[in-house]
């Protein structure tokens, strides 16, 4: 029965435990530490969509919080999306294998757009020189043509 109303109430008793976690500035080994266990277990229970009532009580009590909270959070859809994408250091979200495999450089955009207007000028002198030669190649058919008359 718990199970089915975590699903309908749309809470996820890890998800909580985590945001929670997280607003009070704790790292998971000192909530760990609290509960006694080790930080992969921790890290484990912020994966379970439902946690049974007696490890949700050690939680809130770790946590100082009230067991409702943990029961009763609703999961906003946004949240999961910025949870899901932070890119902290050693976050295993960026990607598999070394952190710095995924790890793009972006240049200042001031400087981007400096340089795609010095190419953008580069373009329009170059397209500006074909004109003239071609203005003057057609002045001088022109000019040939006239001759021939």
């Amino acid at each position: 029965m718990e199970s089915n109303e975590a699903i309908e109430n749309n809470t996820h008793h890890g998800h909580a435990m985590k945001r929670i976690r997280k607003a009070l500035g704790m790292k998971q080994e000192v909530m760990a530490e609290k509960l006694g266990v080790g930080q992969a277990s921790v890290s484990r229970l912020e994966q379970q969509r439902e946690i049974d009532s007696e490890t949700l009580e050690k939680i809130a009590k770790a946590l100082d919080i009230s067991v409702n909270v943990l029961r009763e959070m609703q999961e906003d859809p946004v949240t999961i999306i910025i949870e899901n994408n932070t890119f902290e250091s050693g976050s295993n979200n960026i990607g598999t294998g070394s952190d710095n495999e995924n790890i793009v450089n972006y240049n200042n955009p001031i400087e981007e757009i400096l340089k795609l207007t010095q190419e953008k000028q580069e373009l329009y002198e170059r397209l500006l020189a074909l004109e003239k030669e071609r203005s003057q190649m057609l002045e001088k058919m022109l000019n040939e043509q006239e001759g021939k008359k």
